[in-house]
């Protein structure tokens, strides 16, 4: 097995450590773009590249659906196929089908679909999905798991849960037959925000054979005192000695306070899809570049921001190109939010190795809540 991880340091709950896969390494706190079918929406890998991204996400689901596993092998592998020589996580697409409850059956077995794309019908396994990402070529895999959605009564929470560990439990099984040696598999903890079930679920997740931890069944509707909560709740039964991925959250604020918790590994598609939409991260909060008062500011998108597109173009420009749908716009604005997240990660990173977190973290907080004029960092 080429996957290691090493904690580096601490600084209060927050955690400096570096994750070695396959295709190279990952300072964690770590960022994961979503390239959720083998790209970046707007951007070029090599873009993604330059702007200091170590490793991607990709899907499972939507990839196994319009490529098919298959050809994506017979193609090289993910890596080869999309030119990304560093790592990549792929999720296991449980809770993209999840999410089509009417195209879908959830029993024991696995999950019985039909496709959002031609309705053909498909089944899904916890054993075809680690079978599946490591024919991508994954450097990290995760177990097939079932997402309930907030509010969810205990005992369809509990039936998640335990069937989430049970398919936990058989992907293991199926990593150690398919020996697929160097495909790291991260178990996910489920229990929603129920806390006697989900440290229950914890616990037990944590005594199987796995690399990593994703911390699953939150960010599906409930309040952000309650996700944290959840989280704090997850991690205080996970191992010290292997990396925690918290799934699909991912404001700036979210990121800041849940590696105050422990997290090491995060993802969302905020940053890529709000440039799409005109909305763009900056040190002073968020702004939306459709707003009239921008349509002659000269200024910079961000003063103190040092990306491609804030050291080459104005807020008028970048507002021009939006509002005249040019393509261009999503591509400059992708680079702005892309470079906010990773240099939000570097200085985390920074913050922990020399001890002074907190510090960051009261500072970045103040800057994201309190700017007049300018959105909160709400989902």
């Amino acid at each position: 097995m080429s996957f290691q991880f090493q904690l580096k340091n601490t600084s209060g709950g927050a955690r400096l450590g570096l994750m070695v896969t396959k295709h190279g390494s990952v300072q964690t706190p770590a960022f994961m773009p979503v390239a959720t079918q083998g790209a970046i929406k707007s951007l070029t890998q090599a873009q993604v590249e330059d702007l200091g991204a170590q490793i991607l996400l990709s899907n499972t689901y939507h990839l196994m659906l319009r490529l098919g596993e298959q050809r994506v092998q017979a193609l090289g592998g993910l890596h080869r196929m999309m030119a990304w020589d560093r790592p990549i996580l792929t999720d296991s697409g449980g809770f993209q089908i999840a999410s089509l409850v009417e195209l879908c059956t959830v029993e024991d077995e696995g999950v019985t679909f039909r496709s959002h794309l031609d309705g053909s019908l498909h089944q899904l396994t916890p054993e075809l999905a680690i079978e599946f990402q490591g024919k991508l070529g994954s450097d990290v895999a995760m177990t097939l798991d079932e997402c309930v959605r907030y509010p969810a009564e205990p005992k369809v929470v509990r039936q998640a849960a335990t069937r989430s560990l049970l398919w936990a439990k058989r992907s293991a099984a199926a990593r150690k037959k398919k020996d697929l040696k160097d495909l790291a598999v991260f178990g996910i903890v489920q229990g929603g925000a129920n806390e006697i079930i989900r440290s229950e679920n914890a616990q037990a997740l944590a005594s199987l054979p796995f690399e990593g931890f994703g911390i699953g069944g939150l960010a599906v509707g409930e309040p952000k005192d309650v996700t944290l909560a959840m989280t704090e709740l997850s991690i205080r039964e996970l191992p010290q000695n292997r990396p925690r991925y918290l799934m699909g959250t991912g404001t700036p604020l979210d990121i800041i306070e849940s590696v105050a918790l422990g997290v090491d590994l995060f993802d969302c598609v905020l940053p890529t899809r709000n440039a799409r939409n005109g909305m763009l991260f900056t040190s002073q909060g968020r702004l939306s570049i459709r707003n009239a008062r921008f349509a002659d500011d000269p200024e910079p998108l961000d003063p103190d921001c040092h990306c491609y597109t804030c050291r080459h173009f104005s807020r008028a420009y970048l507002r021009h190109l939006h509002m005249a749908k040019e393509m261009t716009a999503a591509t400059l604005n992708t680079i702005h939010n892309l470079h906010y997240y990773l240099r939000l990660m570097e200085q985390i990173r920074l913050a922990i190795a020399e001890n002074r977190f907190q510090a960051l973290r009261d500072n970045l907080a103040s800057a994201l809540l309190e700017t007049p004029g300018v959105a909160k960092n709400n989902s």
